[in-house]
């Protein structure tokens, strides 16, 4: 992601919308990422015997990037709801995987 491009030096929407498509494949490229330690975290609940859903892990999380949100100028209640589903996902694809919930 050394690539990223200061928005007010695009000069041209096909330009911006370059960028915008640029940083989508690297979001999606994290997102992945991120799935791989889901599927990590199975292999452990799995030996712990934990459930795939640990509230407050969950509340951990949705704190956190509650807070990095807000100091990046975003909408905390918007990165909360994305979090949420991609937490609800996530924890789906563990359930199915260690058959615990």
């Amino acid at each position: 992601m050394d690539h990223l491009k200061d928005p007010d030096l695009c000069r041209s929407m096909p330009e911006l919308r370059d960028a915008i498509d640029a940083l989508d494949r690297d979001l999606v490229h994290l997102l992945a990422h991120r799935a791989r330690f889901i599927d990590r975290a199975v292999v452990l609940k799995r030996e712990n015997g934990w459930p795939a859903r640990i509230p407050s892990r969950v509340e951990d999380v949705v704190a956190n990037v509650r807070e990095t949100a807000q100091h990046k100028g975003l909408d905390p209640d918007l990165i909360e709801r994305l979090w949420r589903d991609l937490i609800d996902w996530s924890i789906a694809r563990e359930a199915q995987s260690i058959d615990l919930e």
